[in-house]
C-alpha cells in the first residue's frame, strides 16, 4: 500500500512535465497512475472472512505515536474503486476538456494526481493523526484545485471559502483525534472502534472529529461552500465533489459508526443533520437555473442521505449507504462531465438558453438520462437498489425508535421525491424542446464535441445501469463491513433488484410519481414558495461571520496594537517576566547551584560584551549601534570556544558576521540617527524592564540547572554519535541524525524567512535571479565617465570582477577586487570542506553553507550586484526548494527500506587515489540544509541588496531626468557633462 502511495506521488511531481511536454493528451498518460494503483486494488482485494485486513507499519515519529500504520480492508478498498476508476476516467476526460493553450493545465495535471494520491492515502491510513494530515492534504489541495481560474474574482472567493470552512472543521477534528487518541491510549482507529471508550470526555471528542467530517462532506450547517465551489472546472467538480472529496466525512463517519453509533449525539448530528441535509439541498437545486448549480445542491442532498445511511449504525442501512456511495459516485460524476461537454460545446449552462440540444446531441443526451435515472431511483439501475434497500432497512432498524426510524424513513421518502423532481429538472432543461420549434442560439451555434470526449461519462452512466443488474455480486462486497456492525436482530439482507412486493415497493412507486408531479407542478412551486427570502442563508452568514472577525480584529488590534514598537516589545517581555515568575515562586524551588570556576578570559570576555550591550542602547549613530551589537555576538561565539565547542563557536561567528552585513544593507536606506524625541519620560522603565527581563532569564537558568537529578545526557551523547549517527562531531550529528526532525522544521522556517524578506520587498512578485552583466549588456549599460560634478570622472576598464566594469569608477576599490578574487575560490573550497568534513570535524552543511554565503557577500560589496549574479547565476527559489526537497527526500527515503524515518546508514567504499571512503547517508540531508542556508543568503542579497540597488539607481536617474529637463534650454539639445548619465543609471532606465 504505501509502494503504491508512493508511486503515485512520484507519478504527481511528474505530471507537469508530461503534459508541458506532451500537451493535454498527456492526461491519457497520468490517467495510468490511478489506473494501475486500482488494478493493484482489485488484484489485493481483502478475503471475505472477517478481520482479514492487510497491515502495514512503518515507523515515522514513535515519541508521538505517529507511526504510519496502513489498513487494507472492505471499507478501504470499496473507497479506493471510486477514488482511483473515477480518478483515472475524469483525467482521461480532462484531454478534451483542456487546450494546450490554458495556463496552468501543467500544474493542474499534477494537482489532479497528488489529490488521488492524497484521498488514497486518508482511506488507507489507519493512524489518526497520519489520516488527518492526508485530510489536510486535501483540503489545500482542493483550494488550489477550486481556484484555478485565478483570475476570476467568484473562483478566488469560492476557493478561499472551501479553504476556510473544511480547515475550521480539520482543526476541529483535529482536537477530537488528540482527545480521543490520549483517552484511548492509542491512535489507530481500528483499536479505538473495536474497543471504544465512554464518558463525556469521549463523546465531546467525537462531537469534534464529525464537525470535521461533516465539513468535509458538505452536511448542514457546512453545506454552502459546496455549491460555491462551482467556480472550479468541471472535472474538479466530477471528481472532488462526486467522487472522492465529499466522500472524506462519509468515510470517517462509516469508519467510526461499529463503534459510536449508539450515542445520543451522535444520531443529532449525524443522522438528524443529515436528513435535514437531504430535504435542504434538494430543495434548494429545484430554483436553480444553472445545470452545474441543479448537481451542487443535488449532491448536497445526497451526501445528506448517504450520511444517515452509514451513521445509523445498522448493518443492513449501512449495506444501503454503501450501495448509494458507490452509485453515487457513477451518476453524479458522469453527469458533471455530461455538464461539462455541453458548457464546452454551446458556451453556456443555463437552462433557459438550451433548447432541442437532445436532438444536436443524442448520444449525451442518453448518457445524462441512464445517469439520472440511478440518480432518481428508476427501476433496475443501481441507485434504485440503493434506495429500495435504505426504506426498508431504516424502516425496520433496531438502532433507533420505532417513531425515529418512521419519522426518518418518511423524511428520505420526501428527499427522494425531490431528488426525482430536480432530476427531471436537470434533464428537460438540458435536452428539452421547452416551447421552442428551433434550436436555441446557443444550440444552434455549438460545436460537436468529439467522440472521445463521451468515453468517461458513458462509462460511468451505463456501468450504473450494469451494476443493477449484478447487485448480488456487489452486495457480497459489502457484507464484511456491515458484518462489523450490530444487526439487531435482523438477517443480513443481500442487495437484489427485487425483494417482493412491500413497502420499499410503494416507497419507490411514491417517490416516481411524486417526483413527475413535483417537476410539473415546479412553476408554481417557484412562485409560491421560492419568491420568498429564506429567513436564514448560509452564505450569508458566511459572510456576515468574516466581517465580524474583521471588525473584532480591528477593534482588538486598535486597542492593543498603537503601531508603537517599544509599547509592544514592553507588553512582550512583561508578559515573559511575570509568568515564569509566578511559576518560579508557586512551585517548588531547588537549592540553586552557582558554579563561579571560570577563567580569567571568559570573565573579560564577558566584560566585553557588557560594555558593548550599555554602549549600544546609549550610542545613537544606528552603524555603530550595530557594530557593538556584533560585538556581544563574537563575544558569544568567543565564551563558547573557551568552554571547547568550536563547531557553535565557528557557527556563531559566521552568523555574527553575516547579520552584520544585511543589518548594514538595511541601514543603507535608513538616516543615520533615529529622529530625536522630547518623550524620553519612559527612559527609566524600558531599563528596568530589561534589567528585569535579563535578570528573569538568570535565575530561570540557574533554577533549571539546579534542577537537574538525574546525569545530563550530553555525557554520553559523544558516544551514541559516533555509535549510532557514524560520526565524532556530537553537534554535528545531533542536526542531522539523532534531533534532524527539529533541524528540518528549522531549515523549513528559513525558507519561511527568506520568503518574507523577498515579499516585503518585491511586494508583487519575485522577480527570478539576481541580474547577470549579459542583462546589463542587452540594455546597452557601459561605463560614464562622467558624474554628478562638472569635472569629468577619468575612465578606469581595469577590472578583477566581471561586474565592477559598470560600477560608478568613484564607488570602486581595486583593492577590495583584487582580494575578492583571490579569496572567493579559496572560500568556497572551505565552504565545500565545512560541508564535507563537519561529520567528524567542526562544521558541517549549515557552517559550510554559511561560508559560502560569505564569498557571495564579498564578491556583492566588491563589484555589486550585477557581479553577484555572475557568482551564482541561478534563481535562489531554486536552490532554497531543492535544499528542502534533498533532505525531505532523505528523510523519508528510509521509511521504504523497513526502516524509522531519518535513519541513517553507512557505506565503505574504496575510491582509487583517494583510498577507503566511509559515506553516511546523513551526508545528503546535511547537503540540503547546505543548499538551503545558500539560498537563503543569495534570496536576502537580491532583496536587501540588488532589488535596493536597483530602486536607489531609478530614485536618482528620476530625480536627475527632472532637473536636466529643467536646466537644458528648449533650443539646445546637446548633452553636457551635468546630464549624461552613468552606467548604472542607464542600465536602470
Amino acid at each position: 500500500m504505501i509502494s503504491v502511495l508512493a508511486a503515485l506521488a512520484v507519478c504527481a511531481l511528474i505530471a507537469p512535465a508530461v503534459i508541458h511536454w506532451i500537451g493535454t493528451r498527456g492526461f491519457y498518460i497520468l490517467a495510468l497512475a490511478p489506473l494501475g494503483a486500482l488494478i493493484w486494488v482489485i488484484s489485493h482485494w481483502p478475503a471475505p472472512e472477517a478481520d482479514r485486513a492487510v497491515v502495514e507499519t512503518v515507523s515515522w515519529v514513535p515519541s508521538l505515536r505517529m507511526d504510519i500504520v496502513t489498513r487494507f480492508d472492505t471499507l478501504t478498498a470499496i473507497l479506493s474503486v471510486l477514488i482511483l476508476g473515477v480518478g483515472a476516467l475524469v483525467l482521461c476526460y480532462c484531454a478534451h476538456y483542456f487546450d494546450d493553450a490554458r495556463p496552468r493545465v501543467a500544474l493542474f495535471g499534477g494537482e489532479m494526481v497528488a489529490f488521488a494520491a492524497a484521498m488514497f492515502g486518508l482511506v488507507i491510513s489507519d493512524n489518526m493523526l497520519v489520516l488527518y494530515v492526508f485530510w489536510e492534504l486535501t483540503t489545500v489541495l482542493s483550494f488550489m484545485l477550486v481556484g484555478f481560474y485565478n483570475v476570476r474574482a467568484t473562483a478566488r472567493r469560492s476557493a478561499t471559502q472551501a479553504l476556510l470552512v473544511t480547515t475550521f472543521g480539520g482543526l476541529a477534528m483535529l482536537v477530537g483525534i488528540i482527545m480521543l487518541g490520549e483517552r484511548s491510549g492509542t491512535y489507530l482507529l481500528s483499536e479505538i472502534v473495536s474497543a471504544p471508550p465512554t464518558g463525556v470526555y469521549v463523546d465531546i471528542a467525537i462531537v469534534l472529529l464529525l464537525i470535521g467530517a461533516l465539513s468535509k462532506s458538505a452536511i448542514v450547517p457546512f453545506h454552502f461552500w459546496l455549491p460555491g465551489a462551482m467556480a472550479a472546472p468541471t472535472p474538479v467538480s466530477a471528481y472532488l465533489h462526486a467522487a472522492a472529496m465529499v466522500k472524506a466525512g462519509i468515510y470517517l463517519i462509516a469508519r467510526l459508526a461499529p463503534g459510536f453509533s449508539a450515542t445520543a449525539s451522535w444520531q443529532i448530528a449525524v443522522v438528524g443533520l443529515g436528513a435535514l441535509t437531504m430535504v435542504l439541498g434538494g430543495w434548494r437545486s429545484l430554483r436553480e437555473l444553472d445545470l452545474k448549480l441543479i448537481l451542487a445542491f443535488g449532491t448536497v442532498s445526497q451526501l445528506g442521505f448517504m450520511a444517515v445511511l452509514v451513521g445509523i449504525g445498522d448493518a443492513n442501512v449501512a449495506m444501503a449507504g454503501l450501495a448509494m456511495l458507490v452509485a453515487h459516485a457513477m451518476f453524479k460524476a458522469s453527469l458533471f462531465m455530461v455538464v461539462g461537454i455541453i458548457d464546452h460545446a454551446t458556451g453556456t449552462r443555463d437552462i433557459r438558453k438550451l433548447a432541442r440540444l437532445g436532438h444536436r446531441l443524442p448520444v449525451l443526451a442518453v448518457t445524462a438520462a441512464l445517469a439520472g435515472a440511478s440518480m432518481a431511483g428508476i427501476p433496475f439501475t443501481f441507485g434504485f437498489i440503493g434506495k429500495e434497500t435504505a426504506f426498508a432497512s431504516v424502516w425496520d432498524t433496531g438502532a433507533l425508535s420505532p417513531w425515529q426510524a418512521h419519522t426518518v424513513d418518511i423524511v428520505l421518502l420526501v428527499g427522494s421525491i425531490i431528488t426525482c423532481a430536480y432530476t427531471l429538472r436537470f434533464l428537460w432543461g438540458a435536452f428539452g424542446r421547452k416551447v421552442r420549434n428551433t434550436p436555441s442560439p446557443a444550440v444552434a451555434k455549438m460545436h460537436a464535441p468529439a467522440w472521445a470526449f463521451y468515453i468517461s461519462p458513458v462509462v460511468l452512466a451505463v456501468a450504473g445501469v450494469i451494476a443493477g443488474f449484478v447487485s448480488g455480486p456487489i452486495g457480497a462486497l459489502f457484507e464484511p463491513y456491515a458484518e462489523t456492525l450490530n444487526s439487531y436482530g435482523h438477517e443480513l439482507e443481500h442487495l437484489a433488484l427485487w425483494h417482493g412486493f412491500g413497502l420499499p415497493v410503494i416507497f419507490s412507486i411514491i417517490v416516481i410519481v411524486g417526483g413527475v408531479i413535483a417537476f410539473l407542478g415546479i412553476r408554481r412551486i417557484r412562485d409560491r414558495v421560492f419568491g420568498f427570502r429564506p429567513l436564514l442563508n448560509a452564505d450569508r452568514i458566511y459572510d456576515a461571520a468574516l466581517r465580524s472577525a474583521d471588525t473584532i480584529s480591528l477593534l482588538l488590534t486598535r486597542n492593543t496594537q498603537r503601531g508603537s514598537l517599544p509599547v509592544t516589545q514592553g507588553v512582550i517581555l512583561c508578559t515573559a517576566i511575570l509568568l515564569p515568575t509566578i511559576v518560579l515562586f508557586l512551585g517548588a524551588r531547588d537549592q540553586l547551584q552557582i558554579d563561579y570556576d571560570a577563567t580569567a578570559a571568559q570573565y573579560v570576555v564577558g566584560g566585553i560584551m557588557i560594555a558593548a550591550a550599555i554602549a549600544a542602547v546609549v550610542l545613537r549613530n544606528r552603524l555603530a549601534a550595530t557594530l557593538v551589537v556584533g560585538i556581544t555576538g563574537y563575544g558569544c561565539g568567543m565564551l563558547f570556544a573557551l568552554y571547547g565547542a568550536p563547531d557553535l563557536a565557528l557557527t556563531q561567528f559566521l552568523v555574527e558576521t553575516l547579520t552584520l552585513v544585511i543589518f548594514v544593507l538595511v541601514l543603507r536606506k535608513l538616516p543615520a540617527e533615529p529622529e530625536k524625541r522630547h518623550a524620553t519620560g519612559f527612559k527609566p522603565l524600558r531599563a528596568l524592564i530589561g534589567l528585569a527581563f535579563g535578570a528573569m532569564l538568570v535565575v530561570i537558568g540557574l533554577y533549571a540547572a539546579s534542577a537537574r537529578s538525574t546525569e545530563p545526557l550530553h555525557v554520553d551523547l559523544p558516544e551514541a554519535a559516533y555509535k549510532y549517527g557514524h560520526g565524532a562531531n556530537a553537534v554535528n550529528v545531533l542536526l542531522v541524525d539523532i534531533r534532524a526532525w527539529d533541524t528540518l522544521g528549522e531549515v523549513s522556517v528559513l525558507i519561511a524567512a527568506a520568503t518574507g524578506v523577498a515579499s516585503m520587498v518585491f511586494r508583487n512578485r519575485r522577480f527570478g535571479a539576481v541580474p547577470r552583466v549579459a542583462d546589463a549588456a542587452r540594455l546597452q549599460a557601459g561605463i560614464s565617465d562622467t558624474d554628478d560634478d562638472d569635472d569629468p570622472i577619468p575612465p578606469d576598464r581595469t577590472t578583477w570582477l566581471l561586474g565592477s566594469g559598470l560600477r560608478d569608477p568613484r564607488h570602486r576599490s581595486m583593492v577590495l577586487e583584487a582580494t575578492t578574487r583571490l579569496l572567493f575560490p579559496t572560500m568556497v573550497i572551505l565552504s565545500v570542506y565545512f560541508f564535507y568534513a563537519g561529520h567528524n570535524s567542526p562544521g558541517g552543511g549549515f557552517a559550510g553553507g554559511l561560508t559560502m554565503g560569505l564569498a557571495l557577500v564579498l564578491r556583492y560589496l566588491a563589484g555589486g550586484r550585477y557581479e553577484l549574479g555572475e557568482a551564482l547565476p541561478i534563481e535562489p527559489g531554486r536552490i532554497l526548494g531543492a535544499g528542502l526537497a534533498i533532505s525531505a527526500t532523505t528523510a523519508v527515503t528510509s521509511m521504504f527500506l523497513g526502516a524509522p524515518a531519518l535513519s541513517s546508514a553507512v557505506f565503505e567504499i574504496t575510491v582509487p587515489v583517494l583510498g577507503e571512503i566511509k559515506l553516511v547517508t546523513a551526508l545528503f540531508f546535511d547537503l540540503g540544509i547546505y543548499l538551503i542556508v545558500i539560498g537563503l543568503v543569495l534570496d536576502v542579497l537580491r532583496s536587501l541588496g540588488a532589488r535596493l540597488d536597483v530602486e536607489t539607481t531609478m530614485a536618482r536617474t528620476a530625480v536627475r531626468t527632472r532637473n536636466d529637463s529643467a536646466a537644458i534650454p528648449a533650443e539646445s539639445d546637446e548633452p553636457t557633462a551635468e546630464n549624461v548619465p552613468t552606467g548604472e543609471e542607464r542600465v536602470a532606465r
